[in-house]
């Protein structure tokens, strides 16, 4: 069996797992949030993993198609699939503004830029009449997709999850396949060189920072339905911070990293909030750290490299 079959049995299995998890005793909604926060983190690592771009403000895509679902959906009336459609929407035109006024710098520049905008966005989300302020927007409504499909129903709930989930995760990974997405691997790379072959470097990176927040947004929005509300955690700067971790903890730059990272934190998170309260912030602060200084690759990026150091050592 050569790799690359291995890796599809492997996707295979994953996905079997995936599908029998809320009858085995997983509680649907804790698998609902954390599928969207892999499709969080996969939206992220698009960014951060294949261009090379660090964004600092992250969480403001993902709140702001959060806040925007809930009201429409709470107070408008909307049905669930258009809310996280304009949800989607809100986030891919924040991205295209915030885009145009960061791209054009790099490194630690670009990062605050993104972190000053999101903070911008949290003022907002804080001061603003229909945001509920603190308190944030409380009973949002699952409804019927698309008239039919009762999303208050928990099982159903989480199959819709994890079917976008699936279509996000693939829409990813075509993308980078992609002759664009070597471009963007070029750029990540060597981008002097990529500018002398003759390509508008900063058209690519703003098309995939907006690729990347209107995957947050797609996120957001979900996260909004599944859970039943949003609030201002949504858009704080340590939700910024926890999908650089969970990208780095699974793996930069690769596939699976991410789902792994976010399932790994949200995990954490979960199990050890009754358990040590407020402490589970340190914890997760300590297994980074740890994880950094064993695996620098992340865990992904570690099994990878131990396999191709094993095939290299088989065909010797």
């Amino acid at each position: 069996m050569n790799a690359q079959t291995s890796q599809r049995v492997a996707w295979l299995v994953v996905l079997a797992l995936l599908v029998v998890a809320p009858f085995v005793g997983i509680y649907p909604v804790f698998m609902m949030k954390a599928l969207c926060f892999a499709i969080f983190a996969c939206a992220f690592n698009l960014l951060l993993g294949f261009t090379g771009l660090l964004s600092f403000g992250h969480a403001a895509f993902l709140g702001s198609a959060a806040y925007a679902t809930g009201w429409l959906v709470r107070s408008a009336g909307w049905s669930p699939e258009l809310g996280i459609l304009a949800g989607t929407a809100i986030a891919a035109l924040l991205g295209l503004v915030v885009g145009l006024v960061a791209i054009r710098r790099q490194g630690i520049y670009f990062a605050m830029i993104t972190l000053a905008m999101a903070q911008m966005v949290y003022f907002i989300c804080l001061q603003a009449p229909f945001t509920g302020g603190e308190d944030g927007l409380q009973g949002v409504p699952r409804g019927k997709l698309f008239g039919v499909l009762p999303l208050h129903n928990d099982v159903v709930m989480y199959f819709f999850v994890l079917a976008v989930f699936v279509a996000v995760f693939l829409f990813v990974v075509r993308i980078v396949h992609s002759p664009y997405g070597q471009v963007l691997k070029a750029i990540r790379e060597n981008e002097p060189r990529a500018v002398s072959l003759g390509y508008d470097v900063d058209r690519y990176k703003l098309l995939a920072f907006v690729l990347s927040t209107t995957l947050a947004g797609l996120a957001g929005a979900l996260k909004t339905l599944a859970l039943g509300f949003a609030t201002l955690s949504d858009v704080h700067w340590s939700l910024s911070g926890e999908v650089v971790l969970m990208t780095l903890l699974g793996g930069m730059g690769t596939f699976a990293g991410p789902v792994i990272g976010a399932f790994t934190i949200v995990g954490l998170q979960n199990f050890l909030a009754d358990r040590v309260g407020s402490w589970v912030t340190v914890i997760i602060g300590i297994t980074f750290v740890v994880c950094v200084l064993a695996f620098r690759r992340g865990i992904v990026g570690e099994l990878l490299e131990w396999q191709k150091r094993r095939n290299r050592h088989h065909r010797a």
